[in-house]
């Protein structure tokens, strides 16, 4: 085995008869202690697109921490409340971008709290917040209950996922073995009666993904939510989009090097590993336990929604190009999705006032 992590889980294979759910292997690949991605990994953001592994929205441009302040004050407003909760901060970016730009508004945040896994990115985090120490505190886990602005970008793409894959018509779950010489990792299929939430037209092979980890955090979150509301951004789809019969080949990808690969398989702990979002099996999770939905449109109608046309026009040339990034349909304007709910009666929120589809959910 190539590394400390593989052997680790080669170990935990042989425990388990030598296979074990794709869901498990990905959750072992980025989290392990010590060992995982983002257990040991602060640098796989890049500020400039040239190093790290991958780029976020914030480390790209301030638009999305301006924007997205404006639509927090507004939902602070609107359900009485005044904590700001963020999951997967990243770099620190977003969270300086929310409370510099709340703080403009004049929008009282008495506590801002990172949820965060990793170790290396909580010190990477500190360091960025350093001017804001007196509100932002670190936790490991929620409370039983909470209230306040729940903000995630790019956090449900990193949540584990089974894969199911149809051949020769017959839908097998497919998770991880041992290779032939034991020195790697190799695919391995077995019957399951999972399924894909909507049917697949046509008999051809197809490779998919269904999301429980991400559905059952929504509903935790959801649940434990007594005043508030949420707003997520990621890549993804609604469920017509994501198991459309040509997405056959599925949606894991690996980032290293700000370079793509397919194959989770080699170099493990060494890449990230990320699924696209199935947005309608997150609306539907959220609904399940009581929250109501405000809207869910792509992020370049959320941020015109919140005013980025204002931002853009008082911005220089080089932070204007930077920004359109975020906005350009072929970038990740149209990709990246924002959806929205609240605990409580639904309000109109500023973000999905033009464009928006919850209709497609």
């Amino acid at each position: 085995m190539a590394n400390p992590l593989a052997q680790y889980i080669a170990e935990a294979l042989t425990e388990t008869g030598g296979w074990m759910g794709f869901d498990r292997y990905m959750e072992m690949a980025l989290y392990t202690p010590a060992l995982g991605y983002y257990a040991r990994n602060a640098d796989m953001l890049s500020a400039t697109g040239q190093s790290g592994d991958f780029v976020t929205a914030p480390e790209l441009s301030p638009l999305l921490g301006w924007a997205l302040a404006r639509q927090v004050a507004q939902a602070l407003t609107a359900t009485g409340t005044r904590e700001v909760w963020e999951f997967g901060a990243g770099s620190g970016a977003l969270a300086v971008q929310l409370l510099r730009t709340l703080d403009e508004l004049g929008t009282t945040v008495v506590r801002y709290t990172i949820v965060d896994l990793s170790p290396a990115l909580r010190q990477r985090q500190q360091a960025t917040l350093a001017a804001y120490a007196d509100r932002v505190r670190w936790v490991d886990a929620l409370p039983n209950t909470l209230r306040g602005v729940i903000v995630g970008n790019e956090v449900l793409d990193a949540m584990p996922v089974r894969l199911l894959a149809r051949c020769n018509g017959q839908w097998q779950e497919r998770g991880v073995g041992l290779d032939a010489n034991g020195a790697g990792f190799a695919w391995a299929d077995r019957p399951t009666l999972l399924r894909p939430p909507i049917p697949i037209d046509g008999g051809h092979d197809y490779l998919t993904e269904v999301h429980p980890q991400a559905q059952a955090w929504v509903r935790t979150v959801g649940e434990r939510l007594e005043a508030g509301a949420l707003f997520l951004i990621d890549y993804g789809f609604p469920q017509s989009e994501y198991y459309h019969p040509q997405r056959s080949t599925g949606t894991v990808a690996c980032h290293r090097a700000q370079r793509v690969d397919f194959d989770p398989l080699q170099d493990v702990g060494d890449k990230d590993l990320s699924a696209h979002v199935d947005f309608s099996g997150i609306a539907e999770a959220a609904t399940d336990v009581g929250l109501e939905l405000l809207g869910y449109c792509s992020q370049a109608h959320f941020l015109l929604n919140c005013g980025a046309a204002q931002w853009l026009e008082r911005c220089d040339r080089a932070a204007r190009i930077r920004a359109q990034t975020l906005l350009w349909e072929h970038e990740m304007g149209e990709l990246f999705k924002v959806i929205g709910c609240t605990q409580g009666p639904a309000w109109e929120a500023m973000g999905f006032a033009q464009g928006d589809r919850t209709g497609m959910l």
